[in-house]
Protein backbone atom coordinates (compact mmCIF):
# COMPACT_ATOMS: atom_id res chain seq x y z
CA UNK A 1 0.00 0.00 0.00
CA UNK A 2 1.48 3.38 -0.66
CA UNK A 3 1.75 6.38 1.82
CA UNK A 4 -1.60 7.02 3.62
CA UNK A 5 -0.90 10.77 2.86
CA UNK A 6 -1.71 9.48 -0.69
CA UNK A 7 -5.04 7.81 0.08
CA UNK A 8 -7.94 8.86 -2.12
CA UNK A 9 -10.64 9.08 0.68
CA UNK A 10 -13.26 10.41 -1.32
CA UNK A 11 -13.26 6.71 -3.18
CA UNK A 12 -12.81 5.47 0.17
CA UNK A 13 -16.35 7.32 1.35
CA UNK A 14 -17.78 5.66 -2.42
CA UNK A 15 -16.31 2.13 -1.72
CA UNK A 16 -17.96 1.88 1.63
CA UNK A 17 -21.37 3.27 0.46
CA UNK A 18 -21.02 0.26 -1.81
CA UNK A 19 -20.70 -2.19 0.65
CA UNK A 20 -23.66 -0.98 2.30
CA UNK A 21 -25.25 -3.48 -0.68
CA UNK A 22 -23.33 -6.21 0.89
CA UNK A 23 -25.70 -8.56 2.91
CA UNK A 24 -24.60 -10.56 6.06
CA UNK A 25 -26.63 -13.75 4.50
CA UNK A 26 -27.18 -15.02 8.42
CA UNK A 27 -28.60 -11.62 10.35
CA UNK A 28 -29.78 -10.57 6.65
CA UNK A 29 -28.77 -6.70 6.75
CA UNK A 30 -25.64 -4.70 5.67
CA UNK A 31 -22.54 -5.36 7.07
CA UNK A 32 -22.25 -1.13 7.48
CA UNK A 33 -25.27 -1.29 9.87
CA UNK A 34 -23.54 -4.10 11.80
CA UNK A 35 -20.53 -2.24 12.20
CA UNK A 36 -18.26 -5.17 10.25
CA UNK A 37 -16.59 -2.95 7.51
CA UNK A 38 -13.33 -1.74 9.34
CA UNK A 39 -10.74 0.93 7.55
CA UNK A 40 -10.84 1.15 3.94
CA UNK A 41 -7.71 2.68 2.43
CA UNK A 42 -6.90 3.68 -1.35
CA UNK A 43 -3.64 4.57 -2.63
CA UNK A 44 -3.07 6.88 -5.56
CA UNK A 45 -3.25 3.58 -8.00
CA UNK A 46 -6.66 2.56 -6.73
CA UNK A 47 -5.58 -0.42 -4.46
CA UNK A 48 -7.75 -0.82 -1.91
CA UNK A 49 -7.32 -2.55 0.90
CA UNK A 50 -10.90 -3.45 3.05
CA UNK A 51 -11.09 -4.68 6.49
CA UNK A 52 -14.20 -6.64 7.70
CA UNK A 53 -15.17 -8.29 10.90
CA UNK A 54 -17.00 -11.40 11.16
CA UNK A 55 -18.94 -12.13 14.24
CA UNK A 56 -17.01 -15.20 15.17
CA UNK A 57 -14.20 -17.22 14.58
CA UNK A 58 -14.72 -19.70 11.68
CA UNK A 59 -18.22 -17.71 10.69
CA UNK A 60 -19.71 -20.34 8.25
CA UNK A 61 -20.68 -17.12 6.31
CA UNK A 62 -16.82 -15.99 5.66
CA UNK A 63 -16.30 -16.96 2.39
CA UNK A 64 -19.55 -15.78 0.75
CA UNK A 65 -19.05 -12.32 2.79
CA UNK A 66 -15.60 -12.07 1.62
CA UNK A 67 -16.70 -12.64 -1.69
CA UNK A 68 -19.07 -10.21 -2.03
CA UNK A 69 -16.77 -7.51 -0.48
CA UNK A 70 -14.35 -8.53 -3.15
CA UNK A 71 -17.09 -8.02 -5.74
CA UNK A 72 -18.51 -4.72 -4.67
CA UNK A 73 -15.08 -3.32 -3.98
CA UNK A 74 -13.95 -4.23 -7.20
CA UNK A 75 -16.70 -2.76 -9.27
CA UNK A 76 -16.57 0.40 -7.52
CA UNK A 77 -15.41 3.31 -10.60
CA UNK A 78 -11.92 3.86 -9.80
CA UNK A 79 -10.67 0.80 -7.68
CA UNK A 80 -7.76 -1.08 -9.80
CA UNK A 81 -7.17 -3.51 -7.05
CA UNK A 82 -8.60 -5.41 -4.02
CA UNK A 83 -6.97 -6.90 -0.85
CA UNK A 84 -9.47 -7.99 2.15
CA UNK A 85 -7.60 -7.99 5.60
CA UNK A 86 -10.73 -10.70 7.51
CA UNK A 87 -10.57 -10.31 11.15
CA UNK A 88 -12.85 -11.25 14.11
CA UNK A 89 -15.15 -8.96 16.25
CA UNK A 90 -13.59 -8.62 19.82
CA UNK A 91 -16.03 -9.53 22.43
CA UNK A 92 -17.24 -5.89 23.33
CA UNK A 93 -17.79 -5.79 19.35
CA UNK A 94 -19.77 -8.38 19.81
CA UNK A 95 -21.59 -7.65 22.45
CA UNK A 96 -22.47 -4.39 21.26
CA UNK A 97 -23.91 -5.91 17.95
CA UNK A 98 -26.14 -8.31 19.91
CA UNK A 99 -27.62 -5.51 22.07
CA UNK A 100 -28.15 -3.42 18.47
CA UNK A 101 -29.84 -6.31 17.28
CA UNK A 102 -31.65 -6.37 20.08
CA UNK A 103 -33.16 -2.94 19.85
CA UNK A 104 -30.57 -1.63 22.79
CA UNK A 105 -31.82 -4.42 25.09
CA UNK A 106 -29.25 -6.23 26.98
CA UNK A 107 -32.15 -8.44 28.84
CA UNK A 108 -33.46 -11.37 26.71
CA UNK A 109 -37.02 -11.62 26.50
CA UNK A 110 -39.45 -13.10 23.72
CA UNK A 111 -40.20 -10.88 20.75
CA UNK A 112 -43.17 -12.27 20.07
CA UNK A 113 -45.74 -10.77 22.38
CA UNK A 114 -49.12 -9.51 22.34
CA UNK A 115 -48.02 -6.24 20.85
CA UNK A 116 -45.43 -7.64 18.58
CA UNK A 117 -46.93 -6.94 14.78
CA UNK A 118 -45.76 -10.50 13.72
CA UNK A 119 -48.55 -12.89 12.86
CA UNK A 120 -47.65 -16.28 14.44
CA UNK A 121 -49.23 -19.87 13.65
CA UNK A 122 -48.96 -22.49 15.92
CA UNK A 123 -49.48 -25.66 13.32
CA UNK A 124 -50.15 -28.41 15.26
CA UNK A 125 -51.98 -32.10 14.49
CA UNK A 126 -53.91 -35.22 16.64
CA UNK A 127 -51.81 -37.48 15.37
CA UNK A 128 -48.36 -38.00 13.93
CA UNK A 129 -47.80 -39.18 9.82
CA UNK A 130 -50.29 -36.71 8.57
CA UNK A 131 -47.79 -34.53 6.77
CA UNK A 132 -47.92 -31.89 9.32
CA UNK A 133 -43.82 -30.84 8.70
CA UNK A 134 -44.08 -30.80 4.92
CA UNK A 135 -47.27 -28.97 5.23
CA UNK A 136 -45.54 -26.50 7.46
CA UNK A 137 -41.85 -26.39 5.46
CA UNK A 138 -44.14 -25.91 2.36
CA UNK A 139 -46.04 -23.39 3.82
CA UNK A 140 -43.11 -21.20 5.41
CA UNK A 141 -41.63 -21.65 1.94
CA UNK A 142 -44.65 -20.07 0.14
CA UNK A 143 -44.70 -17.28 2.19
CA UNK A 144 -41.25 -16.29 1.94
CA UNK A 145 -41.50 -16.65 -1.93
CA UNK A 146 -44.19 -13.51 -1.98
CA UNK A 147 -41.96 -11.59 -0.57
CA UNK A 148 -42.81 -11.81 3.30
CA UNK A 149 -40.15 -12.10 6.33
CA UNK A 150 -40.60 -15.63 7.47
CA UNK A 151 -39.15 -17.41 10.40
CA UNK A 152 -39.66 -21.14 11.11
CA UNK A 153 -39.55 -22.83 14.98
CA UNK A 154 -38.73 -26.82 14.57
CA UNK A 155 -41.04 -27.37 18.05
CA UNK A 156 -41.35 -31.03 17.32
CA UNK A 157 -38.08 -31.48 19.72
CA UNK A 158 -38.28 -35.69 19.60
CA UNK A 159 -39.23 -36.31 15.87
CA UNK A 160 -37.57 -33.23 14.00
CA UNK A 161 -37.43 -33.10 10.48
CA UNK A 162 -38.02 -29.56 9.51
CA UNK A 163 -34.21 -29.45 8.66
CA UNK A 164 -34.24 -32.53 6.17
CA UNK A 165 -36.89 -30.96 4.83
CA UNK A 166 -35.60 -27.51 3.74
CA UNK A 167 -32.60 -29.02 2.92
CA UNK A 168 -30.27 -27.46 6.13
CA UNK A 169 -28.44 -31.00 6.32
CA UNK A 170 -24.88 -31.62 5.61
CA UNK A 171 -23.30 -35.79 6.07
CA UNK A 172 -26.70 -36.78 7.46
CA UNK A 173 -26.44 -33.89 10.36
CA UNK A 174 -28.66 -30.42 10.53
CA UNK A 175 -26.38 -27.75 9.95
CA UNK A 176 -25.14 -25.78 13.11
CA UNK A 177 -26.29 -22.24 13.66
CA UNK A 178 -23.95 -19.13 14.08
CA UNK A 179 -23.77 -18.45 17.97
CA UNK A 180 -22.61 -14.66 18.96
CA UNK A 181 -22.19 -13.99 22.29
CA UNK A 182 -25.90 -15.24 23.89
CA UNK A 183 -27.53 -14.78 20.64
CA UNK A 184 -28.20 -17.56 18.05
CA UNK A 185 -28.12 -16.88 14.17
CA UNK A 186 -30.70 -18.91 12.26
CA UNK A 187 -29.52 -20.33 9.32
CA UNK A 188 -31.68 -19.94 6.24
CA UNK A 189 -33.57 -21.79 3.70
CA UNK A 190 -35.20 -20.74 0.75
CA UNK A 191 -35.77 -17.39 2.76
CA UNK A 192 -36.69 -18.73 5.83
CA UNK A 193 -35.02 -18.36 9.06
CA UNK A 194 -34.89 -21.81 10.70
CA UNK A 195 -34.39 -23.50 14.30
CA UNK A 196 -34.65 -26.69 15.24
CA UNK A 197 -33.12 -29.31 17.91
CA UNK A 198 -31.74 -31.62 15.31
CA UNK A 199 -29.32 -28.46 14.97
CA UNK A 200 -27.71 -28.92 18.49
CA UNK A 201 -26.96 -32.68 18.56
CA UNK A 202 -24.31 -34.11 17.65
CA UNK A 203 -23.17 -37.34 15.87
CA UNK A 204 -23.81 -40.31 17.43
CA UNK A 205 -20.45 -41.84 18.98
CA UNK A 206 -21.56 -45.80 18.96
CA UNK A 207 -21.78 -45.78 14.96
CA UNK A 208 -25.34 -46.01 14.53
CA UNK A 209 -27.07 -42.93 12.20
CA UNK A 210 -29.72 -42.37 13.93
CA UNK A 211 -29.94 -39.17 16.82
CA UNK A 212 -32.77 -38.75 19.24
CA UNK A 213 -34.17 -36.57 22.53
CA UNK A 214 -35.36 -38.00 25.13
CA UNK A 215 -36.29 -35.30 27.58
CA UNK A 216 -39.08 -34.44 29.71
CA UNK A 217 -41.33 -31.72 30.22
CA UNK A 218 -39.00 -28.90 31.98
CA UNK A 219 -36.36 -29.26 29.90
CA UNK A 220 -38.63 -29.14 26.82
CA UNK A 221 -39.90 -25.79 27.69
CA UNK A 222 -36.99 -24.63 28.74
CA UNK A 223 -35.89 -25.58 25.34
CA UNK A 224 -38.74 -23.85 23.55
CA UNK A 225 -38.46 -20.81 25.43
CA UNK A 226 -34.81 -20.55 24.54
CA UNK A 227 -35.52 -20.44 20.61
CA UNK A 228 -38.17 -17.77 20.94
CA UNK A 229 -35.56 -16.00 23.39
CA UNK A 230 -31.94 -16.71 21.89
CA UNK A 231 -32.45 -17.02 18.56
CA UNK A 232 -32.46 -14.04 16.44
CA UNK A 233 -35.19 -13.73 13.55
CA UNK A 234 -35.33 -9.89 13.33
CA UNK A 235 -38.78 -8.46 12.12
CA UNK A 236 -40.92 -11.41 10.71
CA UNK A 237 -44.08 -10.48 9.39
CA UNK A 238 -45.02 -14.50 10.16
CA UNK A 239 -43.29 -17.08 12.48
CA UNK A 240 -44.50 -20.82 12.24
CA UNK A 241 -44.26 -23.02 14.79
CA UNK A 242 -44.05 -26.78 13.71
CA UNK A 243 -45.46 -28.50 16.88
CA UNK A 244 -45.34 -32.30 17.48
CA UNK A 245 -48.11 -34.01 17.33
CA UNK A 246 -51.14 -34.64 20.22
CA UNK A 247 -51.40 -32.76 23.32
CA UNK A 248 -48.22 -32.96 25.21
CA UNK A 249 -45.90 -30.49 27.23
CA UNK A 250 -44.79 -28.45 24.48
CA UNK A 251 -48.16 -28.05 22.95
CA UNK A 252 -49.17 -26.41 26.35
CA UNK A 253 -45.36 -24.72 26.39
CA UNK A 254 -46.45 -23.07 23.28
CA UNK A 255 -49.62 -22.17 24.55
CA UNK A 256 -48.17 -20.61 27.79
CA UNK A 257 -45.37 -18.30 25.88
CA UNK A 258 -47.47 -17.29 23.40
CA UNK A 259 -50.98 -17.73 23.98
CA UNK A 260 -51.88 -15.06 21.47
CA UNK A 261 -50.96 -17.77 18.52
CA UNK A 262 -53.28 -18.79 16.13
CA UNK A 263 -53.57 -22.03 15.58
CA UNK A 264 -53.90 -24.18 12.04
CA UNK A 265 -54.82 -27.76 12.87
CA UNK A 266 -53.64 -30.45 10.38
CA UNK A 267 -55.65 -33.83 9.47
CA UNK A 268 -55.93 -36.17 6.82
CA UNK A 269 -59.69 -36.80 5.09
CA UNK A 270 -59.75 -40.18 7.56
CA UNK A 271 -62.39 -39.62 10.59
CA UNK A 272 -60.13 -40.82 12.70
CA UNK A 273 -57.39 -38.77 12.00
CA UNK A 274 -59.71 -36.04 12.36
CA UNK A 275 -61.42 -37.03 15.59
CA UNK A 276 -57.88 -37.40 17.15
CA UNK A 277 -57.29 -33.75 15.82
CA UNK A 278 -59.85 -32.01 17.58
CA UNK A 279 -58.09 -32.58 20.50
CA UNK A 280 -55.45 -30.70 19.23
CA UNK A 281 -57.49 -27.96 18.54
CA UNK A 282 -59.30 -27.58 21.82
CA UNK A 283 -56.43 -27.60 23.85
CA UNK A 284 -54.89 -24.89 22.15
CA UNK A 285 -58.22 -22.53 23.09
CA UNK A 286 -57.55 -24.06 26.28
CA UNK A 287 -54.26 -22.34 26.50
CA UNK A 288 -56.08 -18.87 25.18
CA UNK A 289 -54.69 -19.83 21.88
CA UNK A 290 -57.48 -19.05 18.70
CA UNK A 291 -58.09 -21.79 16.18
CA UNK A 292 -57.70 -19.96 12.54
CA UNK A 293 -58.58 -22.86 10.43
CA UNK A 294 -58.21 -26.15 9.37
CA UNK A 295 -55.87 -28.05 6.19
CA UNK A 296 -56.97 -31.30 5.20
CA UNK A 297 -53.82 -32.85 4.19
CA UNK A 298 -53.67 -36.22 1.63
CA UNK A 299 -56.46 -35.33 0.23
CA UNK A 300 -58.04 -37.07 -2.87
CA UNK A 301 -55.31 -38.18 -5.74
CA UNK A 302 -56.13 -37.37 -9.00
CA UNK A 303 -55.96 -39.98 -11.66
CA UNK A 304 -54.83 -40.58 -15.24
CA UNK A 305 -58.41 -41.35 -16.30
CA UNK A 306 -59.92 -37.97 -14.56
CA UNK A 307 -60.77 -39.50 -11.94
CA UNK A 308 -60.24 -39.37 -7.54
CA UNK A 309 -58.88 -41.85 -5.58
CA UNK A 310 -59.85 -41.06 -2.10
CA UNK A 311 -56.94 -43.17 -0.57
CA UNK A 312 -57.29 -42.25 2.96
CA UNK A 313 -61.90 -41.32 2.62
CA UNK A 314 -63.27 -37.50 2.47
CA UNK A 315 -64.55 -35.26 4.25
CA UNK A 316 -62.94 -35.07 7.41
CA UNK A 317 -61.15 -31.80 7.46
CA UNK A 318 -64.59 -30.07 6.78
CA UNK A 319 -66.02 -32.37 9.47
CA UNK A 320 -63.30 -31.04 11.89
CA UNK A 321 -63.85 -27.56 10.78
CA UNK A 322 -67.57 -27.60 11.71
CA UNK A 323 -67.04 -29.17 15.52
CA UNK A 324 -63.53 -26.57 15.99
CA UNK A 325 -66.22 -24.15 15.06
CA UNK A 326 -68.54 -24.77 18.38
CA UNK A 327 -67.42 -22.75 21.26
CA UNK A 328 -66.07 -19.82 19.30
CA UNK A 329 -67.12 -16.75 17.94
CA UNK A 330 -66.09 -16.80 14.50
CA UNK A 331 -66.29 -20.00 12.85
CA UNK A 332 -63.54 -22.51 11.67
CA UNK A 333 -63.04 -22.48 7.98
CA UNK A 334 -61.30 -25.99 6.21
CA UNK A 335 -58.33 -23.77 4.48
CA UNK A 336 -56.94 -26.08 2.34
CA UNK A 337 -57.39 -29.53 1.17
CA UNK A 338 -54.16 -30.31 -0.15
CA UNK A 339 -54.44 -33.47 -2.69
CA UNK A 340 -51.73 -36.45 -2.01
CA UNK A 341 -48.88 -36.20 -4.43
CA UNK A 342 -45.85 -38.44 -4.75
CA UNK A 343 -43.44 -35.38 -6.19
CA UNK A 344 -44.53 -33.34 -2.94
CA UNK A 345 -43.36 -36.35 -1.00
CA UNK A 346 -40.05 -36.80 -3.09
CA UNK A 347 -39.66 -32.69 -2.55
CA UNK A 348 -39.46 -33.35 1.43
CA UNK A 349 -36.68 -36.42 1.03
CA UNK A 350 -34.49 -34.03 -1.15
CA UNK A 351 -35.06 -31.21 0.79
CA UNK A 352 -36.24 -29.50 -2.06
CA UNK A 353 -40.03 -27.50 -1.30
CA UNK A 354 -42.52 -28.44 -3.91
CA UNK A 355 -43.66 -25.00 -4.10
CA UNK A 356 -40.73 -24.23 -5.48
CA UNK A 357 -39.62 -27.24 -7.49
CA UNK A 358 -42.90 -27.76 -9.11
CA UNK A 359 -45.25 -25.37 -8.32
CA UNK A 360 -48.26 -26.34 -10.89
CA UNK A 361 -48.12 -29.50 -9.20
CA UNK A 362 -52.05 -29.77 -7.57
CA UNK A 363 -50.45 -29.98 -3.92
CA UNK A 364 -47.98 -27.37 -4.49
CA UNK A 365 -50.55 -24.70 -6.04
CA UNK A 366 -53.42 -25.43 -3.25
CA UNK A 367 -50.71 -24.40 -0.33
CA UNK A 368 -49.21 -21.48 -2.77
CA UNK A 369 -53.60 -20.78 -2.38
CA UNK A 370 -52.96 -20.85 1.25
CA UNK A 371 -50.26 -19.18 1.47
CA UNK A 372 -51.44 -16.04 -0.51
CA UNK A 373 -54.72 -16.08 1.61
CA UNK A 374 -52.44 -16.05 4.47
CA UNK A 375 -50.19 -13.22 2.97
CA UNK A 376 -52.60 -10.93 2.79
CA UNK A 377 -53.47 -10.78 6.11
CA UNK A 378 -52.44 -7.65 7.67
CA UNK A 379 -49.90 -7.92 10.38
CA UNK A 380 -50.49 -8.46 13.95
CA UNK A 381 -52.02 -5.66 15.49
CA UNK A 382 -52.36 -3.35 12.20
CA UNK A 383 -55.74 -4.94 11.91
CA UNK A 384 -57.45 -4.78 15.34
CA UNK A 385 -56.06 -1.15 15.37
CA UNK A 386 -58.42 -0.59 12.55
CA UNK A 387 -61.25 -2.46 13.67
CA UNK A 388 -61.37 -4.70 10.89
CA UNK A 389 -61.98 -8.02 10.27
CA UNK A 390 -58.25 -10.58 10.05
CA UNK A 391 -59.99 -13.89 9.15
Amino acid sequence: MADAGAADIGLAERIRNALARVIDPEIRKPITELDMVGPITVDDTGAADVTIKLTIVGCPAATSIERDVREATAATPGVTSVAVDVQVMTTAERQALTERLRGGRSARGIPFGPESLTRVYAVTSGKGGVGKSTVTANLAVALAASGLRVGLVDADVHGFSIPGLLGLVEDGLAVKPTQVGDMILPPVAHGVKVVSIGMFIDAPTDGTTAVAVAWRGPMLHRTIQQFLTDVFFGDLDVLLLDLPPGTGDVAISIGQLLPHAEVLVVTTPQAAAAEVAERSGVVARQTGQRVHGVIENMAGLPQPDGSVLQLFGSGGGEALAERLSIGQDAPVPLLASVPLSVPLREGGDAGLPIVLSDPTDPAAAEILRLAGQLAARPRGLAGRRLGVSTN
